[in-house]
Order: C-alpha cells, then structure tokens, then sequence
C-alpha cells in the first residue's frame, strides 16, 4: 500500500509525478479525486484481498446478517448479490496491509464475533449506483451528507471500511456502531493499527461529510495515533504537515521504543523526484493526492 519506490545503482529513489497518487495518507475528499488514470487501477488489482479469512465465517455467515438500507433499490440488489451491489461479506477486501492490521486488531479483541464488515473497497460503478439511488430515493441534503461524490469516496481506495455492530439487520448506509461496548473498545485500539474514525463528530465542515462512527480509513501508523492525540481529522494533519519540510526540519515524535521523523515534500513542477536511499534508516514514502509527499522514517528513540 506504501509506494513502491526503486533504488538506482547509485544508491537514490526516484519518485515519479504519478506516485503523488498512492499510498496510505492519500486525502480523497470534495476536493481531491481519486483518479484511475494515474495508475491506480492496476495497483489496487495488484493489492486488493478479502477483509475475512475462511475461519472467520465461524462468528457471521450471510445466512444470519443481511445487509439493509433506507434504499429499497440498493436492498433489493443487496439480496440477490447482483454484481453491481455486491455486499457478500465475504467478498469485501481492502488493501494487503489494511487487511493484515485490521485483523491483527479484531484478533487481539474477539471482534469478529461481534462486528462485521459493511462496506469496504468499492468501483467506482459501483459508487455512481450508490450517489444516484440515494439521490433518487432519499434526496439531495442525506445523499450530501453521508455519499460521497463518485471518484471522490475513500471506499474507491481500498483504504476505508464501514463496519456495523452484528445483527440480523444492518443498514448499508448507516450501520449501527454506537460509542460504548465493543465498538467503542474497537475505535480506542483502532490508531494502534493505522486506523482513524474518518468523519467525527465537529469536524463536518473540514470534512465535507456527517460525521460517520462506523467509517473507518487506514492510514498507518504512527500517523493514526499523531492525528487521534492531537483531534486531527485527516484534512488537518496533511496542512499540519506542511510545516515540517523534508531535509529540514521534520516533526519528531516517539513511539514503542522508536523515534519516527515525518516530513512534507513538495513535488513541484518536476516529472521525478530524486532522494538519497539510506538503507540503515527504514522509511515509509506516501504520496498526498494533492501535490507531493509524506516520508516518514524510523529509528531507536534516544528519549
């Protein structure tokens, strides 16, 4: 999900205009589309896995949850697993580093047998069929408050997932995943793992969404666990980002024994970025979708 980044012989990274669109701190939002025509159509194909292993059908089958909506048309599709609105739990995937973490932490709190995926990576065909029902059924301010616009929803990166407390019914655009119990047990672990609750409450004018507690996007860590510290929705931590420039000054901060140094770089007019490679110093590099780059590095923290 990180950049897949290469080293020359002489030892340096190169960086292409085209990598601005990957990795894990992508911000999709009103602004800023996610595009299929920077390539990343054939990157998702290359990453994409199920969000369920074969196990954990043992804790929810199909059998006993169906996925519900205010939508009667969407339901309707839901049921008969058409492949336009294909909502099998089972088939729902995510990004490969998304997945493992994600699991590691439902592992750790027995929170399959509780919680189960409602929506994960979507088409964007898909999103188009959601944005036109729910304009069609339920008007324009729901359909602007809880979809997103086509091309500009998180679910088309394979980043996000909504997740929605196990019951027999669950609606597909608002599932239940109240602030107490295992939910809330989840949400406290969840920056631990790379993830945030996306769309909070107070933060809907930053966002341009409702706020959304069954809405949850990857984005690694340590950056999930910065942006819940500090009450950052994503939109802030990438302006907070700004501010601390790469071979300058980046921002230091302390995590599990690990001091992490995390910088902006602009990318500029040019068509490729060169870095210098230090293979004693892992680093993680991540495009912003807007116009350049997060890198972020690691090392033992000296406290």
């Amino acid at each position: 999900m990180e950049l897949k980044v290469k080293a020359d012989e002489g030892q340096q990274i190169w960086l292409s205009k085209e990598d601005i669109y990957h990795g894990s701190l992508i911000l999709v939002n009103a602004a800023y589309a996610y595009l299929e025509n920077t390539g990343n159509k054939q990157y998702l194909d290359e990453i994409l896995q199920p969000v369920l292993k074969q196990r954990e059908k043992d804790f929810s089958t199909k059998d006993t949850t169906r996925i519900e909506t205010a939508l009667p048309e969407i339901a309707e599709r839901s049921e008969q697993n058409s492949e336009e609105f294909n909502m099998d739990i089972y088939d729902m995937k995510l990004q490969r580093r998304a997945v493992i973490l994600l699991n590691e932490l439902m592992e750790k709190m027995h929170g399959w047998e509780h919680i189960v995926p409602v929506s994960a990576w979507r088409p964007h065909k898909e999103q188009q069929s959601i944005w036109d029902t729910s304009m069609r059924e339920s008007g324009r301010e729901f359909t602007e408050t809880y979809v997103a616009v086509p091309g500009h929803s998180e679910h088309e990166t394979g980043l996000a997932i909504d997740l929605g407390l196990k019951q027999d019914v669950i609606d597909f655009i608002r599932p239940e995943f109240p602030y107490e119990g295992i939910c809330q047990r989840f949400r406290q672990l969840a920056p631990k793992y790379g993830f945030i609750e996306r769309y909070p409450k107070g933060k809907e004018e930053v966002t341009g969404i409702g706020q959304e507690p069954w809405h949850f996007r990857y984005v690694g860590m340590p950056h999930a666990e910065i942006m819940t510290e500090k009450g950052m929705v994503l939109e802030e931590y990438m302006e907070f980002l700004r501010g601390y420039e790469y071979g300058k000054n980046p921002y230091r901060y302390c995590s599990q024994g690990k001091e992490i140094w995390i910088s902006y770089l602009n990318a500029g007019q040019s068509e490729q970025i060169c870095l210098d490679a230090d293979h004693k110093t892992p680093r993680v590099i991540s495009g912003n979708n807007v116009d350049g780059f997060v890198i972020t590095e690691w090392s033992t923290c000296r406290g």
